[in-house]
């Protein structure tokens, strides 16, 4: 029964990983290849830093937004906050996965009930999260996807 099952039991495994340091060329070939949106960012020591998915590299494909401003005496005025386009800038530059990563990456427990993890896919708007063990390796994927194998199969 699907509501009985962990995460552990339905995830992807093994996963692919990427480093910071990885050049970020070879992190589109390997989403690419392997047809994934997302791919966990490991540090040297393997534990999770960060997650480079499709919506980081869309930044870096669309560009530095400038955002709303008003002209006032030949002067601009802008309405948002002009010091976050640094870190636009860097994106839309960067060479490396750190450059482009997110550091809040979405993550369980692979004992974590499969009802709980679902809700966690939908309340967090995401479409994966990296499962890990004890010491915050990457051990698996589970996927919307997953949720919904997981639930087709247990149909009588």
């Amino acid at each position: 029964m699907v509501l009985q099952q962990t995460v552990g039991e339905v995830m992807s495994a093994p996963v692919l990983t990427v480093t910071p340091e990885t050049p970020l060329k070879d992190a589109v070939t390997l989403l690419s290849d392997h047809h994934i949106s997302g791919v966990p960012v490991v540090g040297d020591d393997g534990t999770l830093v960060g997650e480079l998915t499709e919506q980081n590299l869309m930044v870096r494909e669309s560009g530095v937004d400038a955002g709303p401003y008003v002209m006032l005496l030949d002067s601009v005025i802008y309405l948002r906050n002009p010091l976050n386009w640094d870190k636009q800038v860097h994106q839309v530059l960067g060479n490396t996965v750190a450059d482009l990563m997110s550091r809040d990456s979405h993550s369980c427990a692979q004992s974590l009930p499969l009802p709980k993890a679902a809700s966690m896919l939908h309340e967090k708007g995401t479409q994966r999260l990296i499962v890990i063990d004890d010491e915050r390796r990457p051990v698996g994927m589970l996927t919307r996807g997953d949720v919904v194998r997981a639930l087709a199969s247990a149909q009588p």
